[in-house]
């Protein structure tokens, strides 16, 4: 019986880009062409969901990787030059940063490493949640009208830390682009000095080192594949201040990013029903014969209860009596909506910010200790003074609606009044009432809201004076049209006069000018620098220790993706060792090679390089004797490490192309090689492979034919015992369970069956998320995603009944 049982084949509409599988669950993710990211489970190969590209986040899918526990999918678009982090459960974009150059390859890895230091920091480091509330979810209705975040909730922004160990995640580019960002959202590395384009990564799990393999021109001007060892130890020795750091500073970045989605909210609150006030006045302005002014032709009809022509009709034909009791509940309601979201969302956001970054002031004056990372205690206090500032103007803006919606309440009503007389009809008798003291507040409001001097034009022309809350929502660096005013305010007055207060570090600077998006970009950018410090502190302590040239490549095709090529990187966690497994076609295709390097760059490994031989005796009892023993050559066409002691390869046959097979190569017998490799300084390797001690192909019983498909790549997960096979034209797909064997023929019979209906399915798979789920979506039971399935069930119900 034929090794490996596969559960599912695919012909896929679009060709794939890149694939990996999740490190704790049943699913792999795919990136095709289109730009669009699919999750599928390994049962039937079927579909959970899709993420279609977007033109805010781009639509080039260049690199893949999963956060270690599984939740959150990480990808990079080279179009828009960005990486988004998704949550998985529901496909939701959580956060998406810019890099400076497309990322090519990314590796995400968890930090294995146990310190007494660290033990007592897990413990303590919820203990924010003692001081501060707990930070009140995002109003739904505005969120899903968000551009970018659809359907966000701050619970799911304030989750992305995950678990407190640290993780990091490791992007690579062209010009030796090379970033690590702790958590996935906070840069605490930026390395510098690695030549050419990263092709893969590995970070050991002790945080000791850095392997990457790299693409650069050789003196030949060929494209060279080399392999690097950067030594990453101040990362290794400063881990429990590095995890602090870390873990405050990602604090910090989700808090901007909850203002950010906060003052969004704002501004969707604010419609532009807001405007048409202004709008209307405008036109007014513009249209009017008259010489006289609008204030002029309001307050006429305030004292004398008559009007112009053109202002009744103004208030008759385009404002009429039902559009303005509309536009007064239409105002209130949302004057009062901004000013829910600035009590309970920016000054609860504000408090918290202010509250982790004075910790994090408080671990920059521990010099000893953090001081070698970067923290900068003027830099830190730059930045809570800017909160303090962005706390100051929402303050300020609360104050603005709260007397705006006093100014438009007795303006509507008094003009509600007027029109009602206009039209001759009935006005109720508790509207009726108007004092002195009514009259006296409504002209002040005239006189305040609808003067016509020349600086309350704005720079396009437009009458812009009657609505104050907009202003403070416009993101735009011009000073604000109309600034609160500050006359008669005892506090300001005392403050300067006060020659010692005047200029105190204590007090917050107000920015009275400038609009609430304007302080809090300011503030971002201050915080921004703030953050960037320790990322190149650490980024410089992190050395080039082992620079070894491997082959040359031919130049690369453009039908070929890069990605799937070798060479391949894994990390021996137990033994502490780097792996890099490759294959030298121009030299010898029927050779797979083995580079092994310690993850502490001192320490010495026998054997680092040898190769083994891709040359097999196939035995077979249905054959005769010569046929038993023949002798079969492959080249490797792809390689995976399966886990540390085991290599997941699809090999192809040196005479006979149309044979792939899929196998599983045991590491044992290759590493336990006694001839020593020497390697020559200033000599690729490919230029002494002669020298490379080989040892013979062992596949035993662990291996499978690929009949009907052109195998080109595979994509292993060795903790689920899982693998994904690839074809060449990188459409066909097929899944194997790779601890188990075929139970009979029968099971394969309907797997080709299945696969014939794949011209129905791939029809389904571009119609929109989730449609490919079926009866057996409860397979995975166990795995942690049942949450989803339930979710999809439920929504898909009525389509498939």
């Amino acid at each position: 019986m034929p090794a490996f049982r596969q559960v599912g084949e695919k012909q896929l509409p679009n060709p794939v880009l890149c694939m990996a599988w999740s490190p704790k669950r049943d699913l792999i993710a795919l990136a095709n062409t289109t730009g669009e990211l699919l999750l599928h489970r390994l049962a039937s190969f079927q579909r959970v969901w899709s993420l279609p590209p977007s033109e805010y986040t781009g639509k080039e899918i260049t690199a893949l990787a999963w956060r270690p526990d599984g939740k959150i999918l990480a990808f990079s678009l080279g179009d828009t030059k960005q990486v988004v982090l998704c949550g998985v459960e529901k496909a939701e974009i959580l956060h998406v940063f810019p890099v400076q150059h497309p990322v090519t390859c990314m590796h995400w890895m968890e930090v294995m490493e146990e310190s007494s230091v660290l033990s007592s920091f897990y413990n303590s480091e919820d203990e924010s949640k003692l001081f501060l509330p707990k930070l009140p979810t995002l109003p739904k209705s505005y969120s899903t009208t968000s551009k970018i975040f659809s359907e966000e909730k701050s619970d799911e922004i304030m989750n992305l830390l995950g678990e407190v160990r640290l993780n990091i995640l490791v992007l690579g580019g062209g010009n030796g682009f090379l970033e690590l960002y702790a958590y996935g959202m906070y840069k605490i590395a930026t390395v510098t000095g690695v030549s050419g384009r990263c092709r893969s990564l590995s970070l050991s799990t002790d945080l000791k080192s850095l392997s990457v393999i790299t693409e650069a021109r050789s003196a030949e001007n060929n494209p060279e594949i080399c392999y690097i060892q950067l030594d990453t130890g101040l990362l290794s020795d400063c881990l429990p201040e590095v995890t602090r750091m870390a873990r405050k500073f990602t604090h910090i970045s989700t808090l901007l990013q909850y203002l950010h989605l906060s003052l969004t909210c704002m501004c969707e609150a604010w419609e532009d029903i807001l405007m048409q006030m202004d709008l209307r006045l405008t036109k007014f302005v513009q249209e009017k014969n008259t010489s006289t002014q609008v204030q002029d032709e309001f307050l006429e009809l305030l004292l004398w209860g008559q009007s112009s022509p053109e202002l009744q009709a103004l208030l008759m034909n385009q404002l009429t009596v039902k559009g303005l009791k509309k536009l007064g509940h239409s105002i209130e309601s949302s004057y009062s909506s901004i000013q829910k979201l600035v009590i309970s969302h920016l000054q609860s956001g504000s408090e918290a910010l202010l509250y982790h970054l004075s910790e994090v002031k408080g671990m920059s004056l521990w010099k000893q200790k953090f001081e070698p990372l970067g923290l900068d205690s003027v830099a830190i206090e730059g930045a809570i003074t800017a909160v303090g500032s962005f706390s100051l103007k929402a303050n300020e803006l609360l104050q603005v609606i709260d007397k705006s919606m006093k100014n438009f309440k007795a303006f509507f009503r008094w003009l509600y009044v007027a029109m009602l007389r206009m039209c001759e009809e009935h006005v109720p008798p508790e509207l009726n009432k108007m004092t002195q003291k009514d009259i006296a507040f409504v002209a002040d409001f005239l006189s305040e809201h609808f003067s016509e001097n020349e600086e309350l034009f704005d720079r396009k022309g437009k009458y812009f004076n009657v609505e104050r809350v907009g202003q403070y929502l416009k993101d735009e660096d011009e000073d604000l049209v109309s600034p609160p005013n500050t006359k008669g305010n005892q506090w300001l007055r005392f403050l300067q006069e006060s020659t010692h207060l005047k200029e105190s570090p204590l007090l917050f600077p107000s920015y009275p000018q400038k609009s609430l998006h304007f302080v809090k970009r300011m503030m971002e950018n201050v915080i921004e620098q703030c953050l960037q410090k320790p990322a190149e502190v650490i980024g410089k302590s992190v050395k080039q220790v082992t620079f070894l040239p491997l082959y040359t490549v031919p130049e690369s095709s453009e039908n070929t993706p890069r990605l799937f090529e070798l060479p391949s990187l894994w990390n021996d966690k137990k033994a502490k060792m780097h792996y890099a497994v490759f294959s030298m076609p121009e030299i010898s295709s029927c050779k797979l090679y083995l580079l092994r390097k310690g993850t502490d760059p001192n320490r010495y490994i026998p054997n680092s390089v040898v190769s083994v031989d891709l040359s097999h005796h196939l035995d077979s009892a249905d054959d005769d004797t010569a046929a038993a023993q023949s002798l079969y050559v492959y080249s490797c066409l792809d390689a995976r490490f399966y886990d540390d002691e085991m290599l997941t390869v699809v090999l192809q046959g040196a005479e006979d192309n149309n044979r792939h097979v899929l196998a599983q190569l045991p590491l044992a017998s290759t590493l336990s090689c006694e001839t020593e490799f020497k390697w020559e300084p200033n000599k690729r390797l490919d230029q002494q492979s002669s020298a490379i001690p080989c040892q013979g192909l062992v596949l035993g019983n662990q291996w499978r034919e690929l009949e009907s498909m052109k195998a080109q790549f595979v994509a292993v997960n060795g903790i689920r015992k899982v693998a994904c096979v690839l074809s060449a034209n990188l459409r066909h797909i097929r899944v194997f369970e790779m601890d188990v064997e075929d139970e009979d023929e029968e099971g394969a019979d309907s797997q080709n069956t299945s696969a014939d209906h794949d011209g129905t399915d791939t029809t389904m798979t571009s119609q929109g998320q989730g449609e490919e789920v079926e009866a057996e979506a409860g397979e995975l039971g166990g795995d942690g995603l049942q949450k989803a399935e339930e979710h999809l069930e439920s929504e898909e119900a009525p389509e498939l009944s």
